[in-house]
């Protein structure tokens, strides 16, 4: 696992299109039970090179019932987002993650990663890339079924404060879905 790390962590596949150059940020261990998969670092992420080190990463902890000392706990839960670095800045927000690292880096951590039990999947990126087909009509639809993923897959939006007209609109997430992460997690911990 070291040598796979220090491997991503060098990567310069698609440097000439990352505005701030590349810095791949990614968290794993060989014993990590549970797997968050993200979209990309945002800019106070690639500047500290810590992962979810921002208001998303406090809502989806908050989320998930677990303390910063487990979130970060590498040996409980693996951060790996589908682009490893910060893609730049779109019209709406950050540019999409780069279509490069997933396929490139995903497979051989999770061969790394006997003991994963949970993969948490936020965001349309990393749903559409694992559930392929299973996936529902759009992100919403899609994480209303999160039982139809189980007992491998859980989705969720992301936890950005941009999405908090999607959660007044849909208040079923927190109190159903946000309960059964939080049981799901506590159960893999």
């Amino acid at each position: 696992m070291k040598k796979l790390l220090s491997e991503i962590r060098a990567c310069e596949v698609c440097k000439v299109h990352l505005p701030l150059g590349p810095r791949p940020i990614v968290a794993c261990h060989p014993d990590a039970k549970i797997i968050i998969i993200g979209q990309a670092p945002g800019t106070k992420v690639h500047e500290t090179g810590v992962p979810w080190d921002d208001p998303s990463g406090r809502q989806l902890r908050k989320w998930l019932g677990v303390s910063d000392e487990v979130f970060y706990d590498e040996t409980k839960i693996a951060l790996v987002p589908m682009g490893f670095c910060y893609p730049g800045k779109g019209k709406g927000g950050d540019l999409p993650p780069r279509t490069e690292c997933a396929p490139l880096w995903h497979q051989q951590l999770w061969d790394a990663m006997p003991n994963l039990e949970f993969i948490i999947l936020i965001g349309t990126y990393a749903q559409k890339y694992y559930l392929k087909k299973e996936m529902e009509k759009n992100l919403t639809e899609t994480v209303k079924a999160y039982q139809k993923y189980a007992p491998k897959y859980f989705p969720l939006p992301h936890p950005s404060p941009r999405n908090r007209f999607w959660l007044t609109k849909n208040p079923w997430f927190e109190k159903e879905v946000v309960t059964e992460l939080q049981k799901r997690t506590s159960t893999c911990l």
